[in-house]
């Protein structure tokens, strides 16, 4: 089983431009005429003449490629000598709310705007979505014809997992500024959170017309890759779920146990975390071939949770405990990154999956107490990002690492404290921090306390 979620780069360099917008990236050099810079794993490049300047250093910043508009709109937010806004609104790592109340006060509504997304996209960046919403409310409020503003506000929408509310400011943001490619890059994203693929097909191609993108390339693949998989495709719903499924791969008797079986496992989920979702969880149904073409998954994978549970079920023909395991599996990701907004590191997710379906890390006791000794585990800290790319004897020490490890946590502080670092992750806590304001211990005490724990109970 494997999770995967969208990775935020780390942001140390700012691009400025003549027409007002600033591009925050995670490196930037100078090829032949242009400006390349990089934003996670894709890479960008503008025309030199366009540049104002190019401010490296300072307080690192996280973004993904649609917290600023990646083209501009017909029309800018007009903003004269705003350069000293960057320098004085964050100060030592946060906003400086008196400084920007005094900018409101101003008068000047392009000005404000401005300055209230460049609060917003540094609340976005540590994960303080509530926060940021609400500045993008205010900036709303003086620009209600902004694409700019409303762009921003669908995308913390669709990354706070409320696409209903994304899909009308973006619809909106189009209207008003149907040259701005991010516009219909959040009104794609939207439609897809909504089922709505054809819709979202539109956007994405219309997007990539107004400027080339990697990512938006690749997420259209896959959705043209689901619609020429799940085009026949019918549907069946319960409580909490839609189900797509191809008929002849999905026997009535095996569909009504499989929904039958994913209510219970939501029940315990909702108990044990403390949490219940609002809105229907998707599940796809495939033969081998589909879920391999359309989810690209490590050939390791038994299922994926990339916000909808997709899974293969060829030669399954009745609920088995192993399927029912998986369904618990993979419906737990769908609780933690509902909970956490995405943010929750692969390990904790992969850990909290495994301790629910249940599963115990007994069996691996006396093999981790060894590498854990000896010091050839692998540091939690580098198992945060997805485990996709690994070999099968690397994603199984990682997978046994995390059960272990909040297996622990579960243990040794109780199932409540799973739930709140989970909130507190989805408030904008880091991963050490929401473990030292729950647990009091970070990664290297937590990693001793483990060491000692699978040596008492598990060494020689």
């Amino acid at each position: 089983m494997v999770a995967t979620f969208a990775a935020t780069p780390a942001v140390s360099e700012s691009i400025r431009l003549k027409n007002g917008r600033v591009i925050l990236a995670d490196s930037v050099r100078e090829v032949n005429g242009r400006i390349e810079y990089t934003i996670g794993e894709n890479t960008y490049a503008i025309p030199k003449s366009s540049v104002i300047k190019i401010d490296t250093g300072g307080s690192p910043v996280v973004t993904s490629k649609d917290d600023l508009p990646s083209a501009p709109p017909k029309e800018e937010l007009v903003i004269r000598n705003h350069e000293e806004l960057d320098s004085r609104l964050i100060v030592s790592g946060k906003v400086d709310t008196e400084f920007l109340t005094a900018i409101e006060k101003e008068g000047n509504p392009d000005r404000a705007a401005y300055a209230l997304i460049l609060a917003a996209v540094h609340e976005r960046s540590n994960g303080s979505m509530d926060q940021a919403l609400r500045y993008l409310e205010r900036a709303k409020n003086l620009l209600p014809e902004s694409g700019i503003v409303l762009t921003h506000y669908a995308s913390v929408l669709l990354q706070m997992g409320r696409p209903r509310e994304a899909a009308p400011a973006a619809e909106r943001a189009v209207r008003l500024s149907p040259g701005m490619a991010s516009a219909f890059t959040a009104l794609g994203y939207a439609d897809y959170q909504l089922n709505k693929s054809k819709e979202a097909i539109l956007a994405l191609k219309k997007s990539l017309e107004l400027q080339p993108d990697s990512s938006v390339e690749q997420m259209l693949a896959k959705i043209e890759r689901e619609i020429a998989a799940e085009g026949q495709f019918s549907e069946e719903t319960s409580s909490h779920f839609k189900m797509h499924y191809e008929g002849g791969q999905a026997a009535p008797q095996l569909r009504s146990q499989i929904l039958r079986t994913l209510e219970q496992h939501f029940d315990d989920l909702s108990r044990d975390l403390n949490y219940t979702p609002h809105e229907s969880i998707q599940v796809v149904l495939y033969n081998d071939k589909q879920y391999f073409d359309v989810t690209q998954a490590p050939t390791w994978s038994g299922a994926v949770n990339d916000g909808k549970l997709r899974m293969p079920i060829s030669g399954i023909t009745s609920m088995t405990q192993e399927l029912s395991r998986i369904l618990k599996h993979e419906l737990t990701h769908s609780f933690t990154n509902l909970i956490t907004k995405g943010r929750c590191p692969t390990w904790f997710n992969e850990g909290v999956a495994q301790i629910e379906e249940p599963k115990s890390a007994a069996q691996q006791g006396r093999r981790l107490a060894s590498l854990y000794t000896t010091q050839h585990d692998i540091p939690l800290n580098q198992l945060e990002a997805s485990f996709s790319h690994f070999s099968v004897p690397e994603a199984a020490l990682a997978y046994a690492q995390s059960l272990i490890s909040v297996e622990y946590i579960r243990d040794t502080y109780g199932m409540s404290d799973i739930a709140i670092i989970l909130k507190r992750l989805g408030e904008g806590q880091s991963t050490e921090s929401a473990l030292r304001s729950t647990i009091h211990s970070g990664y290297g005490q937590l990693q001793q306390e483990l060491t000692a724990y699978l040596k008492r109970t598990y060494g020689d």
